[in-house]
C-alpha cells in the first residue's frame, strides 16, 4: 500500500465496501447453496478492480483541430460586445456570442 493519504482513504474505502457486499451477499450465497469463497472472490474483485479504475488516468488528450483554435481566438474577440461592465453575460449573451464568433470565420 502507497503511503500517501488519497491511497489511505482509497483502501478504507474499498474495505468499507467489502464489509458491505459481505453483508449483503452472505444471506443469498446461503439460499443459493453457493460456496463462501465464490462470493468472497466476487466481491474481492469488484472493488479491487474499482480502486484499480479510480487509480488509472485518463486517456490521450486530442489535438485542438485548426478550426477549434481559431474559433477560440474569434469568441475572445467577439465576446466582450455581448458582456456587461461587471463581466457577467447579458441577456442571451453568450449565446449571441457564439453565434458571432462562428458567423465571423465564415468570412
Amino acid at each position: 500500500m502507497d503511503d500517501c493519504p488519497n491511497c489511505r482513504r482509497n483502501e478504507l474505502a474499498a474495505a468499507t465496501i467489502r464489509g458491505i457486499a459481505d453483508t449483503i451477499l452472505m444471506p443469498v450465497n446461503t439460499l443459493a447453496r453457493l460456496p463462501p469463497g465464490t462470493t468472497q472472490a466476487f466481491v474481492d474483485g469488484t472493488t479491487t478492480g474499482a480502486v484499480k479504475a479510480a487509480r488509472t488516468k485518463g486517456g490521450v488528450k486530442r489535438k485542438a483541430s485548426a478550426y477549434s483554435k481559431e474559433y477560440k481566438r474569434a469568441f475572445k474577440r467577439v465576446s466582450k460586445n455581448y458582456r456587461k461592465k461587471d463581466g457577467a453575460w447579458k441577456k442571451d449573451g453568450f449565446k449571441r456570442a457564439v453565434k458571432a464568433a462562428h458567423k465571423s470565420l465564415r468570412k
